[in-house]
């Protein structure tokens, strides 16, 4: 079941898995917005490198992507959110599931968008307004193939000494939190977390534990 931006589910799926590699990659010395030139140019080279590779493997494809994310994408920020009201009543092995499963559905959904990835349709905006401390905003631009431009919004925190974290992206407004946190709200009250939770392990294949989460 794809839920997030079915309107626009490829592009979708290349902003996403772009949008939370590059930013979420910012955890160098400087701001978010210094690094991710530098972030860019490490993708281009994992695909110059082994495109060919994760165009024919699926599984070596989202091996490399979770290279990049899992250290930097905070998950368990991410999951909370969208589990939202849920979370309170949720045991912490409910939690533990819920991130692993949220975490592990996205990126065997969006992983395969990577592979679009096209430097020259990414424009990164100058800054707007000063940082805080611990939040950051990235504001860019992604040209489609009309040649009409889309507003992508990255949104990171800063977690010590792991750095820059990335935990939402929004397309034209639209954040991909409150998508799922309105897809799987739904989903609950026709079954019960638990089954969310099992669809969600089912879509990515995986049940492993996670000693991160929660």
């Amino acid at each position: 079941m794809n839920i997030l931006w079915k309107p626009v589910s490829t592009l979708a799926a290349l902003i996403l898995a772009v949008g939370l590699v590059v930013p979420a990659m910012a955890q160098e010395e400087g701001t978010p917005m210094d690094v991710v030139d530098a972030a860019i140019e490490d993708i281009k080279a994992g695909l110059a490198e082994n495109r060919e590779l994760y165009l024919e493997d699926e599984a070596a494809l989202i091996k490399w992507v979770d290279e990049l994310l899992a250290p930097r994408f905070d998950r368990n920020y991410a999951g909370r959110l969208v589990l939202a009201r849920h979370w309170r009543d949720a045991s912490n092995e409910q939690k533990r599931r819920f991130i692993q499963g949220f975490y592990s559905a996205m990126l065997q959904r969006y992983a395969t968008g990577i592979l679009e990835f096209q430097e020259d349709r990414l424009k990164v905006l100058p800054e707007r307004g000063k940082l805080s401390d611990n939040k950051a905003q990235v504001y860019t631009e992604v040209t489609l193939d009309d040649g009409s431009a889309v507003a992508v919004e990255y949104r990171m925190v800063k977690r010590g000494d792991a750095g820059w974290q990335v935990f939402d992206v929004s397309i034209d407004g639209i954040s991909y939190i409150r998508n799922f946190r309105a897809e799987i709200d739904s989903e609950i009250k026709k079954t019960s977390l638990d089954a969310e939770i099992e669809r969600l392990e089912a879509e990515a294949g995986s049940t492993q534990e996670d000693d991160e989460a929660a």
